[in-house]
């Protein structure tokens, strides 16, 4: 499956994970890094594109803003 947004293009992210010491440690400091993955949250739904339904692999974040119509339910 996509890791991909249809609308905005939002795609996954590289990034780090740190490692620190707790608040109770003599000195606080970083332990280690290593590499990690930020995912979009990615739903896929049927949206109302040009007056025929489609389905779309969209974020979260699209859905909240209200950047596609829904296309609403039979019940």
């Amino acid at each position: 499956m996509s890791k991909r947004c249809d609308v905005c293009g939002k795609e996954p992210a590289f990034g780090r994970q740190v490692a620190r010491l707790g608040v109770r440690a003599q000195k606080r400091r970083i332990k280690g890094r290593s590499a990690r993955m930020f995912y979009p949250n990615i739903q896929a739904v049927k949206a109302v594109i040009n007056g025929t339904s489609l389905r779309m692999k969209v974020c979260t974040s699209c859905l909240k803003k209200g950047k596609i119509s829904r296309k609403p339910s039979a019940a």
